[in-house]
């Protein structure tokens, strides 16, 4: 049985082909880890967003209670 002699472009196909899937899944697994990146940090916005709220509530009741006190002080010194 012969062997099919290949030609030069068909060589050059294969191999590129070759290099182009080995690309796709190197770019494959950088998106992956990308994507997931990305959800971590919308995680940590949401937690640190949160926090924020619970602070600004925990603000206002302070300058609440300061105004009250200071009142009461204001008019007992009077």
């Amino acid at each position: 049985m012969k062997k099919k002699k290949i030609t030069p472009k068909e060589l050059t196909d294969a191999m590129t082909s070759i290099r182009l899937s080995s690309h796709e899944k190197l770019c494959a697994e950088r998106m992956k880890q990308l994507i997931k990146s990305v959800d971590e940090l919308k995680k940590d916005v949401k937690d640190m967003k949160a926090d924020m709220n619970k602070w600004k509530g925990a603000g206002g009741i302070i300058i609440l209670l300061g105004g009250l006190l200071g009142s009461v002080f204001y008019f007992f010194m009077k």
